[in-house]
C-alpha cells in the first residue's frame, strides 16, 4: 500500500512539474471524450424522440390507405383512388385475429368559427378507436356515443391547441362551434400531445364522428367512403404476419382479379420506425467512433510525450534502480503518470462534453439525453487509452540499465 501511494504520490508531482505540458498533452483526451459525449447524447435524444412519436402515433400500427388514381395519363397521390370503405376496416378487425382494432379515418382541412374567433385546422372524421390505437385520452369531456356515431351527431373533440386559439381561457365544453358552416357541440378536448420530430403540432386537430364527416361536412363520392383505416396488430410481429392476410382479404372484397394490380396501400409503421431506430443506432454509432479517433489522437500524445519524460529523467531512474527499485517499480511509475494525465482528462473532458450537450439543447432543436453509461463509457476508454500508450514508455524505462542510466547526462 505504502509504495503503491508513494508511486502516485510521484506521478502527480510530475505532472505538476510540468503543468502546461500536461494540459497540451491531454487536450487530445479531452476534446475526445467531450465529443463522444456529446454525440452519443444526440444520437440518444433522436433515438427517444423517435420512441416517443411511435408511441403518439400508436404502437403495432398498420395503415392502409386508398390506391393511386391514373387519369389520361396522369397519376395522382396515394388515396386518390377512393377504394377504401369503413366496412374493410370493420372486416379486417373481425376476421384477421393477428388486428386488434381497425379505425376508419377521412381527413381534411377547414376553417373552424367560434364567434368572433377562427382558425384554420385539420378536421378527422373517425371513432373511439382511434383515440385507443394513439392511446390519446380525454382531458375532459367524454368520446363519442354510440349513438353520435350511429345518428352522425354534430358533436366535436378538440386538440389544445384549437382550444386555445378559439377560446383563451374560456371551457369550451357545450359550445356551439361551426365547421364549413355546421354547428358542433363540443363534448370533450383531448390531453396535450405537442409537436412530432417533423415539427407537426399534434394538437392542431379537431375529430367529429366518422359517419358526421362522411355525410354531412366532407362530401365523399361513394358511401362508407373513407381516405384511411388505421390498424393495429396484437404485438410488433404480427404487424408482419398480417399484412399478406390483409392484402388477400381486401383483393377478395374489392373483387380484383388475378391480374390485376392492388387498389389499397398498406404501409407497416412499426418496421418504418424500427428501421428508423436503427439507422439511429448506427449513426450514434459512426459518430461516436469518430470522435473517438481523438482519443486515440490523444493517446498518442501521451505516448510522446512519455517518452520525452523517460529520457529527461534517465538519471533519475538509474538513481532509483541503485537504491532498490525493481524494473516493475519503474514501470508502475511511468504507467501511472500515463493513467493520470490521461484521467485528467477525462474528467475535464466529461464536464466540457457536458456543459456541450447543454449548449446543443439551448441552441438547437436537438433534443440530446446524457445517460450515465454514455458519460462512463469514454471516461474508462479514456483511461485504457492511457494504460495502452503509457505501457511503451514505461516498459523502455524499465530496461534501462542502471549504470547507464547513471552516466547519462
Amino acid at each position: 500500500m505504502t509504495n503503491i501511494r508513494m508511486i502516485c504520490s510521484i506521478a502527480f508531482r510530475a505532472v505538476r512539474a510540468n503543468k502546461m505540458r500536461s494540459i497540451l498533452t491531454s487536450l487530445g483526451i479531452i476534446i475526445g471524450v467531450a465529443a463522444v459525449i456529446v454525440m452519443l447524447a444526440v444520437g440518444n435524444g433522436a433515438s427517444i424522440s423517435i420512441k416517443n412519436d411511435m408511441k403518439t402515433m400508436g404502437s403495432n400500427l398498420i395503415i392502409v390507405r386508398s390506391g393511386v388514381a391514373t387519369s389520361s395519363g396522369m397519376r395522382g397521390g396515394y388515396g386518390s383512388q377512393p377504394t377504401m370503405k369503413k366496412a374493410d376496416g370493420d372486416a379486417i378487425q373481425k376476421r384477421i385475429p393477428a388486428i386488434k382494432l381497425a379505425a376508419p379515418v377521412l381527413e381534411e382541412t377547414a376553417q373552424i368559427v367560434y364567434g368572433n374567433a377562427n382558425w384554420s385546422t385539420g378536421v378527422t372524421g373517425t371513432d373511439n378507436r382511434n383515440f385507443l390505437i394513439k392511446e390519446w385520452n380525454i382531458d375532459y369531456g367524454r368520446m363519442f356515443s354510440d349513438a353520435d356515431i350511429k345518428n352522425a351527431g354534430k358533436v366535436a373533440i378538440l386538440g389544445q391547441t384549437v382550444v386555445k386559439e378559439l377560446f383563451g381561457d374560456v371551457d369550451p365544453l357545450g359550445k356551439t362551434i361551426r365547421i364549413k358552416g355546421f354547428p358542433f357541440k363540443v363534448i370533450g378536448a383531448l390531453e396535450r400531445r405537442g409537436q412530432s420530430t417533423n415539427g407537426h403540432d399534434q394538437d392542431d386537430v379537431v375529430f367529429i364522428p366518422i359517419t358526421t364527416a362522411q355525410k354531412k361536412v366532407m362530401g365523399i363520392k361513394f358511401p362508407d367512403q373513407v381516405k384511411l383505416i388505421m390498424l393495429q396488430a396484437v404485438d410488433s410481429q404480427s404487424t408482419y404476419t398480417a399484412q399478406e392476410d390483409i392484402r388477400l382479404l381486401l383483393r377478395q372484397r374489392h373483387n380484383l382479379g388475378a391480374n390485376k394490380d392492388d387498389d389499397f396501400v398498406i404501409r407497416n409503421l412499426t418496421q418504418m420506425m424500427e428501421m428508423m431506430e436503427s439507422s439511429t443506432r448506427v449513426m450514434t454509432i459512426l459518430l461516436g467512433s469518430i470522435a473517438s479517433i481523438s482519443l486515440l489522437v490523444g493517446g498518442i500524445g501521451i505516448m510522446n510525450i512519455m517518452l520525452v519524460s523517460v529520457t529527461e529523467r534517465t538519471r533519475e531512474i538509474g538513481i532509483r534502480m541503485a537504491i532498490g527499485a525493481k524494473s516493475w517499480d519503474i514501470r508502475w511509475q511511468f504507467l501511472t503518470e500515463a493513467l493520470v494525465l490521461s484521467l485528467i482528462g477525462g474528467i475535464a473532458g466529461v464536464v466540457i462534453g457536458l456543459i456541450g450537450v447543454e449548449l446543443v439543447a439551448c441552441f438547437s432543436s436537438l433534443t440530446p439525453q446524457v445517460s450515465l453509461l454514455y458519460v462512463m463509457l469514454p471516461f474508462s476508454f479514456a483511461g485504457l487509452v492511457g494504460l495502452f500508450f503509457g505501457f511503451y514508455p514505461a516498459y523502455k524505462a524499465s530496461l534501462l540499465n542502471p549504470i547507464n542510466a547513471l552516466r547519462y547526462e
